[in-house]
């Protein structure tokens, strides 16, 4: 079909439910990553919380490199499938059997330890990649609608945040049971890794669905374009330079708050308990409900995004969230530890901001897409998706590691008492380390120059231009 077709095409919600699915697969092993990684590798495998924040900075590091190599492949694949389709079926059975290798405990040295970690953790990073960056590339293939672009987005992100809200409500209630599986006392390392079997379970399932009901249908203007001039197209796509610079900050904001709750819970606050399921054998914690409410928070966000993006623009709105979201992030600094209501009160109301940018990003990235076609009459759909795997990997990489540095520079030991001032620290990375982020945010986003005007220019002359099928 050509694009006026195009245009009077809407997206079935069995797709937008198919493409929401890709994204509850990868979410349930990043939120696996980002709330419990850290603590799994110091508390349960026995590494330091340094070596686990070095780790996490050198190999995250070379991943985010890895993702425009990434795009760049899958920019020139071709298949009866389509470019970006296939990687979700070839990818999608190594994922699952990484994420349950992470989160195995051979029995090694310290030293041994320390090699498998790297070679697990990285390989399932570059999984992630050749996952992850054709999946959100597929977003600016389905359709040239700038509404519906940010509908998928919102389906997409409401799905992340449900798989994230899986895993957070079942993570430590399925460790807690397979932990006591075997009979001889508490067993934390088969229980994590039982755990994360069915997840890896779960997700492949849901990879497969993204791939069986979804469709690309946007063919560029040049379908064959060599690397030196993608490469020199996006050097000069300053939006999405600028995109790249938010995503990250987001990110960062993101992951040091989710990577120190688990502390904060475990080792500031005072009550660690909420209440016990006794036909269960199981104990719900207070970190479990906290990281619950902040995902059905994020799904709210997400929730709000298109109506709110419809009155005050995209921009407006992740100006307006991330400014909310650096003020309350002060204030949480300022909370007693025994204070736990006001704890979970501002941890809903940040989280929802953190849902209202996340669909927005990655709109903007078709967005940025559309305006580097419309600029250089070349198209890099994977190139220019790559920026939003870079900016998650990179904001994770500042974050994770940061994470662990700041533990070890507060004198954080596992499984004891902490001191004054390590109990300071953790509370600083739930509060004025995450403002950086989200100030950050708002100061890339000052910047960004693709207005909704500018963009509904950008769509008439790219209509007549290009072919859809």
């Amino acid at each position: 079909m050509n694009d006026r077709t195009m245009n009077t095409y809407k997206i079935s919600l069995k797709e937008k439910i198919g493409y929401g699915f890709g994204d509850a697969a990868a979410s349930m092993f990043w939120k696996l990553f980002t709330m419990y990684l850290m603590f799994f590798y110091t508390d349960v495998f026995g590494i330091s919380a340094v070596v686990v924040g070095t780790m996490f900075l050198i190999t995250r590091i070379w991943d985010a490199i890895f993702d425009p190599f990434v795009g760049i492949l899958a920019d020139r694949t071709q298949t009866r499938w389509g470019k970006f389709r296939p990687y979700l079926l070839w990818m999608m059975v190594p994922f699952g059997i990484l994420g349950i290798l992470m989160f195995s405990t051979p029995g090694l040295s310290e030293n041994g330890k320390i090699v498998y970690a790297y070679i697990t953790y990285s390989l399932m990073m570059m999984v992630y990649s050749l996952i992850n960056v054709p999946y959100a590339s597929l977003l600016g293939v389905m359709t040239s609608d700038g509404k519906d672009r940010t509908s998928l987005a919102t389906y997409r992100m409401t799905f992340a945040f449900a798989g994230s809200l899986l895993v957070l409500g079942a993570a430590e209630p399925l460790v807690d049971i397979f932990s006591k599986i075997k009979g001889n006392g508490i067993d934390l390392a088969a229980g994590w890794q039982y755990a994360a079997v069915v997840f890896a379970i779960v997700a492949v399932i849901f990879f497969y669905l993204c791939f069986i009901w979804t469709k690309e249908r946007i063919k560029p203007v040049v379908e064959k374009t060599s690397l030196k001039n993608d490469i020199r197209d996006l050097w000069k796509n300053r939006p999405w330079f600028i995109l790249l610079g938010a995503g990250i900050s987001v990110i960062f904001f993101n992951s040091i708050r989710d990577g120190a709750a688990i502390y904060y819970f475990k080792y500031y606050v005072t009550v660690q308990d909420a209440f016990q399921l006794n036909s269960f054998n199981m104990t719900i914690s207070l970190s479990s409900m906290y990281f619950v409410l902040g995902q059905a928070a994020n799904i709210v966000g997400v929730l709000l995004t298109i109506p709110v993006s419809n009155r005050m623009g995209k921009k407006g709105t992740f100006l307006t969230a991330m400014i909310i979201a650096t003020l309350l992030n002060i204030w949480f600094y300022y909370i007693d530890r025994s204070n736990v209501s006001l704890i979970f009160v501002l941890q809903f109301f940040i989280s929802l901001c953190a849902g209202i940018t996340l669909p927005l990003i990655w709109s903007m990235y078709a967005d940025a897409s559309d305006y580097s076609e419309w600029k250089t009459k070349r198209r890099a759909t994977g190139l220019v998706f790559s920026a939003s795997s870079m900016s998650q990997k990179f904001g994770w990489t500042i974050g994770g590691a940061l994470t662990g540095w700041l533990l070890g520079y507060y004198g954080f030991q596992a499984n004891v008492v902490q001191t004054e001032f390590a109990q300071n620290g953790i509370r600083m990375m739930l509060s004025f380390f995450p403002a950086i982020g989200t100030f950050l945010g708002v100061l890339f986003m000052l910047v960004y120059p693709l207005s909704e005007k500018k963009m509904a220019e950008i769509g008439i002359a790219l209509r007549d231009k290009r072919e859809e099928i």
